[in-house]
């Protein structure tokens, strides 16, 4: 099967300004990559590369990874670590889960076994401070897992502290609305893959669409399959920086691809400086 269309990799540089940072971490700088459904047809080499040589040129202090890194069989992270390894920063690498990492039994922990050998930090509803006691960060279990929990996290971390929060699905941000989220890193939604210029993305029509297209040819059409409806509900935050109540969410649109690809939606790599507010 021949890879699917992604277009030319894209980095984005944003700062965000965090309440009570610590002196000593203003200017601290930040690499978030997502989505690498890595499995011979989703992410080429080539793009997977570029993408870490891009990552390592910003010369991080921190790498974040926020989920997915294959499609189902989890088989294929063991070719992905022998690329990720070559990721460098200052204090590491750290990464969280997505959906398709647990979507058989046996996957999270052969997902978690690999990341882990290789030296990436992965964190399941826990609590780290790779930085320093002045910046918390958190990584939650799958919005859509049974064990996303997060009261029980977010308790463990003084209020006055400030911290990142990563949570593979951006639909989580509406729940932590009740706690302090300086930073939520996501990506989950691939940036909608399809952007029409002045239009929302492709999937955000998936209301008008279901009602154009007689059902029996839903299921031939991507998007508009049961399952895929279900993926995500705010489309609105399909990518970039957004203010979510208090709290800020950042979307990234990943490196993957799912059929029919990408259009007006490059694949991410995102380089994320802190400051004080």
């Amino acid at each position: 099967m021949h890879r699917l269309l992604t277009g030319r990799l894209k980095v984005e540089n944003l700062t965000v300004a965090i309440a009570d940072l610590p002196a000593s971490l203003h200017g601290t700088k930040i690499v978030q990559l997502s989505d690498f459904h890595y499995d011979g047809i989703r992410l080429s080499d080539n793009l997977l590369e570029d993408a870490i040589a891009a990552s390592n040129q910003a010369e991080p202090d921190l790498v974040l990874l926020t989920g997915d890194y294959v499609t189902s069989d989890p088989a294929p992270i063991h070719k992905l670590v022998l690329h990720l390894k070559h990721l460098q920063s200052r204090f590491g690498v750290c990464a969280i889960l997505g959906n398709h990492d647990i979507y058989y039994r046996h996957s999270k922990k052969e997902i978690c076994t690999a990341l882990t050998n290789i030296g990436i930090n992965v964190l399941w509803n826990q609590v780290i401070y790779p930085l320093g006691p002045g910046l918390a960060l958190i990584g939650l279990a799958d919005f859509r897992s049974s064990k996303f929990k997060p009261a029980s996290v977010m308790k463990q971390v003084d209020a006055a502290t400030p911290r990142i929060v990563l949570s593979h699905n951006p639909d989580s941000a509406e729940i932590l609305q009740q706690w302090r989220v300086d930073l939520q890193l996501s990506g989950h939604t691939h940036g909608g893959q399809i952007l029409l210029p002045g239009l929302s993305p492709l999937p955000a029509w998936l209301p008008t669409l279901t009602r154009l297209i007689p059902k029996p040819l839903r299921r031939h059409v991507p998007y508009l399959r049961k399952d895929s409806r279900k993926v995500f509900q705010h489309w609105e935050w399909a990518q970039g920086l957004h203010q979510v109540g208090t709290n800020r969410l950042y979307v990234n649109r990943g490196l993957g691809t799912y059929l029919p690809g990408r259009l007006f939606c490059p694949p991410e790599v995102t380089v994320i400086q802190l400051v004080n507010d």
